[in-house]
């Protein structure tokens, strides 16, 4: 089993997921338990093990397999704004849908509560994530 400090994990899951970057990526050393990012859209201070091709690494998941996205806001809105919910359905319909979402929330007093169902969500599912793989967190 793999032993990976939780932060790190957390760290680089979240440095991937800002601003959406197309070409940068984290994983996890499945022999050392350490983070590691690549990415061809910036230069990092850390150069990626040499072996990150051909060694026993795991890509950390994106946004959309932790169902961090849509999905997570139209949960959030059923158990906290189920009156709103065709609302929030349709800000999801066309661009520009978590702009508006957050909007929204403000206007009703949630977006606070948004946050923190987001960052539990995140946490937790990144968690799960890791047991499911074999990745034991300190």
């Amino acid at each position: 089993m793999t032993t990976a400090k939780f932060i790190e994990v957390l760290e680089g899951y979240e440095f991937c997921a800002f601003g959406d970057l197309l070409d940068t990526q984290a994983f996890i050393s499945l022999e050392r338990g350490t983070v590691h990012i690549t990415s061809g859209d910036m230069d990092l201070d850390e150069e990626p093990p040499e072996d990150l091709e051909a060694g026993p690494y795991l890509a950390l998941p994106d946004k959309s397999e932790l169902r961090l996205g849509r999905e997570l806001a139209i949960e959030f809105s059923e158990e906290h704004l189920p009156d709103d919910l065709s609302t929030v359905l349709g800000f999801f319909r066309n661009r520009g849908a978590y702009g508006k979402f957050k909007s929204f929330l403000e206007r009703k007093g949630q977006l606070q509560a948004w946050f923190d169902h987001e960052k539990s969500a995140k946490e937790s599912r990144l968690r799960e994530w890791c047991a499911d793989h074999g990745i034991e967190l300190t």
